[in-house]
């Protein structure tokens, strides 16, 4: 990985392999500079609440095939679709790298032009689609299902052309409302998913295997349970067009991983971060000082405006993002001594379901169950 230096003044990180990104609290650019033995051209990833492109200024016609294929190659390293590139006007490229804002670090230089902004929703609205209108927007098939018993949160997605799904945190006694929803939409379950090993309700991989054969048990490899697939830090599971990396996250159990879809839009972080709160860390090998370092390095260096999608949640809440966490969330907010000391000073009553849930969750998928 190339080596990275932070103008702290004004959060622009500047990379040896000559890009630069800056972040504001509406958007965030990342400046690309490609040279070529002929020629130095300049991209820029555009995100922001309402879009997200990717711009290269140089004319289409001008640019060589092989220089193409290099192009091509970096929009898929950014999970973005080649054909999708816009082509602009060329412009002059600086030869330092280049700040999006003024200041006095070492890598300040004339600024780069701004890429055309679509326009911004009314006041008043969301500047961020969410939920399953937005993932329909992305070509993906997305459900939120709810267990009542244990507060918990099932995930399904699929990709609408191949079909291909994933479950993720499927509850035993909601899998048989799952399996009909799969049938119904016509899908082929690849997976169903365990973000961890859960103390408040068994798992319905097992069951769901039967009713879908063909489906696969997936949780991670330092979970110490058992499963079809054991998950490492960095695998992705792919389905149609579609992929969900795993980050290792461990800190509320050894085994947590968070998924991440591979376009960075949404997160799903099991127990690891919950809305304005994270899961408990005085059981099954739980450790604060390890659940802070996961959040902070592996889920709030996601975008700002990535959709959060948890495991559980008790007060009536669904969603949340990346950015309201890092900026709200009363215990993540915290520097690391006065976290540790909150959670290992929080005094939580055993969960009712531990004693039988976790046995069985450790044989995660692959255990015997009635149909």
């Amino acid at each position: 990985m190339p080596r990275k230096d932070t103008c702290k003044r004004r959060r622009i990180v500047l990379y040896a392999v000559r890009s630069a990104e800056f972040t504001t609290s509406d958007d965030r650019q990342t400046v690309y500079i490609v040279e070529t033995d002929h020629d130095t051209y300049l991209f820029i990833l555009f995100t922001s609440e309402v879009e997200r492109n990717l711009y290269l200024y140089a004319r289409e016609e001008e640019v060589s095939d092989e220089v193409k294929e290099n192009f091509t190659n970096l929009a898929n390293e950014l999970s973005f679709d080649p054909e999708a590139i816009t082509y602009l006007p060329k412009v002059p490229v600086p030869r330092r790298l280049p700040c999006l804002a003024p200041c006095d670090c070492p890598g300040d230089a004339p600024r780069v032009p701004s890429p055309p902004r679509r326009a911004r929703p009314p006041d008043g609205l969301p500047r961020r689609p969410y939920g399953a209108r937005s993932a329909q927007r992305q070509g993906l098939l997305f459900r939120q299902l709810f267990e009542a018993e244990s507060f918990t949160y099932t995930y399904l997605l699929a990709d609408p052309k191949t079909k291909e799904a994933v479950l993720i945190d499927p509850v035993l006694e909601t899998a048989q409302r799952d399996t009909t929803l799969v049938k119904q939409l016509g899908l082929n379950l690849l997976y169903a998913v365990n973000t961890h090993c859960h103390t408040d309700h068994i798992t319905g991989t097992g069951l769901l295997k039967q009713l879908l054969p063909g489906c696969r048990s997936v949780i991670s490899r330092d979970s110490g349970a058992s499963a079809d697939i054991l998950i490492r830090e960095g695998h992705a599971l792919k389905f149609g067009a579609f992929a969900l990396e795993a980050r290792s996250t461990p800190g509320h159990t050894d085994g947590c991983r968070t998924y991440v879809l591979n376009d960075q839009s949404m997160a799903f972080t099991g127990d690891a971060l919950l809305i304005r709160g994270c899961g408990r860390t005085d059981f099954q090998q739980g450790s604060p000082e390890a659940l802070y370092r996961s959040v902070r390095e592996k889920i709030f260096t996601l975008p700002g405006d990535c959709l959060i999608y948890l495991a559980h949640d008790y007060t009536g809440q669904t969603i949340s993002t990346m950015e309201e966490e890092r900026t709200l969330n009363p215990r993540l907010t915290l520097p690391l001594e006065a976290f540790v000391e909150l959670m290992n000073n929080s005094n939580l009553p055993k969960p009712k379901q531990i004693d039988f849930a976790v046995p069985a969750n450790l044989k995660c998928g692959v255990q015997d169950v009635a149909v």
